[in-house]
């Protein structure tokens, strides 16, 4: 077989002991195939004994040509941050429902692994956000969102109020319970619940969605996604900026949040035949009917 991709990492959900018997299993299934297995170091620890290279996350820039991820949305959305950079495309499996990320299962990733090494695959690119915290003209924080970044209050009894500029012209100023900044691939997620639009992945926009907003004409926009997003903080208690739920930092009064498109993208890969619309009809269950 003339591979696509002739050494493969295998990245397991995060201090999840149970990943370790499909993982080995389809490490195997690669190996037989002639492709070079690699398996991610924090991975390695739940796995025993086994023949495969180990290499951290940051130590697979120009030695892997394809990261297949074990877990959920979430975990992909942790190695996507850390990958990105390194332009190394990624496959998800899930192991419970299928994902808006991760689209194999179990039963089926030999089977469609086997097309993809053929070359027989969908290319997504997909937008990551880059967010810098600027307190008193010095950068105090600096992450990177896969599906948004969140400011939102962690009292009950009070709201957020913050200015918003899109490249330099002022927006509006929004007292709420939150505000979130959203990919398109963030659009399903906490956006979604906040009333704001499913967007599709492959559109080059970033969506502002208020969370419970003081003033019910303050509606969720869509701008360019080459847009500079300047949210300046007017009133704080116990306030946070969120990325991806899977980090913070805690803000404080004139804090400046500047948030705007990553230079890298993320590339997922998909079987052939995919379709987002397919995805949102299973997920949604748009199909269903009482």
């Amino acid at each position: 077989m003339n591979l696509s991709f002739k050494t493969v990492a295998l990245i397991g959900k995060y201090k999840t002991p149970a990943i370790a018997e499909p993982l080995l299993r389809l490490a195997a299934f690669l190996a037989e195939k002639g492709v070079a297995v690699v398996v991610d170091s924090l991975t390695a620890e739940h796995l025993g004994q086994h023949p495969y290279r180990v290499l951290s996350l940051e130590q697979m820039q120009g030695e892997v040509d394809l990261a297949v991820v074990m877990g959920g949305d979430g975990t992909m959305l942790n190695i996507a941050r850390t990958l990105a950079p390194f332009g190394i495309p990624l496959v998800g499996v899930n192991q419970g429902r299928l994902g808006f990320l991760t689209d194999l299962s179990l039963e089926s990733m030999k089977r469609s692994l086997t097309d993809m090494l053929r070359g027989e695959f969908v290319t997504e690119q997909r937008m990551l956000l880059s967010v810098h915290v600027v307190r008193n003209g010095t950068e105090v924080c600096r992450a990177l969102a896969f599906n948004e970044m969140v400011v939102h209050r962690s009292n009950i009894d009070s709201m957020i109020e913050c200015e918003v500029r899109i490249d330099g012209d002022y927006l509006y100023t929004q007292r709420a319970d939150g505000l979130i900044v959203s990919t398109p691939t963030g659009s399903t997620a906490y956006a979604l619940s906040a009333g704001g639009p499913i967007i599709h992945p492959a559109l080059d926009v970033i969506a502002l969605v208020p969370v419970c907003p003081h003033t019910l004409s303050n509606r969720p926009i869509v701008v360019s996604g080459g847009s500079r997003i300047e949210i300046l903080m007017h009133r704080t208690g116990e306030v946070h900026v969120r990325f991806d739920s899977h980090s913070h930092f805690d803000l404080q009064l004139n804090d400046r949040l500047v948030v705007a498109r990553h230079a890298d993208m993320v590339q997922l890969l998909h079987p052939a035949g995919h379709s987002y619309y397919h995805t949102l009809r299973e997920k949604l269950l748009w199909n269903k009917f009482a």
